[in-house]
């Protein structure tokens, strides 16, 4: 059964961005840090559309570039940017931190594209050592515009119909219990899904599953979906 519970809505406000780049130029970032190819592709289009690219790579010649996995580097490398650090498997906060751990970050800006939601806890990783953090924000989650399978779900988890549920991000326990919480159903809705076997991609989804009154029965690890379907077909033979 498939519902999808996450949307991505372009979140650019390019006016903002040229604000930034200019104040950027006047006091520059010392690291810039790349979580998604799709956030990354965002940015730089607007950059296109504004006529400052030029600027934007020339901060970035400047300061450390953080590449969060595979598709920010792809996405970095299409534009002929220089990749300082990256961050190993599986690609978490975790790696991007541990991939920063040899900076000084005191008094540094640090600039983060932002993906879906703030990462909060690679902000506060970075405060804490002192940087100042400047977030850009490129898309946020929704809701889908159906949300008819999600509606479906919650009914055949009030049917006792289902087995095992899984969550590959924290948004999507957030988005179902919102939906659930608009309709009426919150109560019910953790009881339900404590009734399955509920499977979670890796330690930030499961903190947001337990944080709704969810109990996780299984954990990928590594937080990626091969681990989290071994897992899985592990835990139901």
């Amino acid at each position: 059964m498939l519902a999808p519970a996450l949307a991505e809505v372009p979140d650019v406000d390019e006016a903002a961005i040229a604000r930034l780049l200019v104040e950027l130029e006047a006091c520059p970032p010392a690291v810039a840090i790349f979580q998604t190819g799709v956030g990354t592709r965002a940015l730089f289009s607007a950059t296109d559309s504004l006529g400052m690219s030029p600027t934007l790579l020339g901060l970035l010649e400047k300061c450390v570039v953080v590449a969060r996995g595979p598709k920010p580097t792809a996405a970095l490398r299409a534009r002929d940017v220089r990749i300082d650090r990256s961050a190993g498997e599986p690609f978490t906060t975790a790696q991007v931190l541990e991939a920063l751990r040899d900076l000084s970050l005191a008094g540094a800006r640090v600039v983060v594209q932002r993906y879906g939601e703030t990462n909060v806890e690679l902000g506060q990783s970075l405060r804490r050592r002192g940087a100042e953090v400047i977030e850009i924000p490129t898309y946020r989650w929704a809701l889908p515009e159906d949300t008819g399978p999600l509606v479906g779900l919650i009914d055949a988890l009030e049917r006792n119909r289902v087995d095992a549920t899984v969550f590959t991000s924290a948004s999507q326990a957030h988005n179902l219990f919102a939906l659930a919480e608009r309709m009426g159903r919150s109560a019910s809705l953790a009881p339900n899904l404590n009734r399955t076997l509920v499977a979670s991609i890796g330690p930030v989804c499961s903190a947001a599953l337990v944080g709704h009154g969810v109990e996780v029965a299984l954990e990928a690890s590594p937080p990626k979906l091969g681990p989290l379907v071994a897992a899985l077909d592990a835990a139901l033979a």
